[in-house]
């Protein structure tokens, strides 16, 4: 009985699963991935990508966004969920960035997570996607669970799974294996009922077949 899946056989299969593995929110420059991304929170990409098309044309710079009326921006995202907060949070990052950085996304983690509305989550999914920056691992419900499951951690506070994740995975996976986790938790991994007769990693896995 394993007590750990071997990490980069973990991550080699993975990688042959999910070759095109990214974040599924819809984006093109730093600043649209970092409103996609506080979006995201207590809902799904998808939701969120049926929202930013609109969005981003109708507020393309950081200017925009601080100088929005709080109504009419609470409207244009009321279907992500929880848009008053996260209006709020979207003019007070945005007034960061035009009085801080000349409106430009920081490419720091402390930059980063000084801005209103941004937690380390949030800056590790900016810094790894948009800038090709591993900072650290991107913690959400998927890596949670999996990390679990493979004996990759045995908490389930975000920032202690993160810390045990940064001396597991090589570093120059930290971004990549975050999408990795996310694509098979949702494919073949679920939390109700995970498929292992079929998952690729079910001979490496301590929890294989017993969960």
């Amino acid at each position: 009985m394993r007590d750990r899946a071997p990490v980069e056989e973990t991550i080699s299969r993975l990688k042959s699963a999910y070759p095109d593995a990214r974040t599924a929110l819809d984006w093109t420059t730093p600043l649209e991935l970092l409103v996609a991304t506080i979006l995201s929170a207590q809902t799904t990409d998808v939701r969120v990508n049926l929202v930013t098309p609109n969005l981003f044309a109708k507020y393309p710079t950081a200017a925009d966004y601080a100088g929005a009326d709080p109504a009419e921006l609470e409207e244009d995202i009321r279907q992500t969920g929880f848009f008053r907060n996260k209006a709020k949070s979207l003019r007070g990052m945005a007034r960061a960035l035009v009085e801080d950085h000349d409106g430009e996304v920081p490419r720091t983690m402390r930059e980063l997570v000084a801005l209103p509305g941004v937690g380390r989550k949030t800056a590790n999914v900016v810094l790894g996607n948009a800038f090709s920056i591993d900072e650290g691992v991107v913690v959400d419900t998927h890596v949670r669970r999996l990390s679990n499951r493979l004996g990759f951690t045995t908490h389930d506070d975000p920032e202690k799974i993160e810390r045990d994740l940064m001396q597991t995975v090589p570093k120059e996976d930290w971004t990549v294996f975050s999408h990795l986790l996310i694509l098979h938790g949702r494919a073949v991994c679920k939390a109700r009922k995970p498929d292992c007769e079929d998952c690729t990693l079910n001979d490496l896995c301590p929890s294989a077949f017993r969960v």
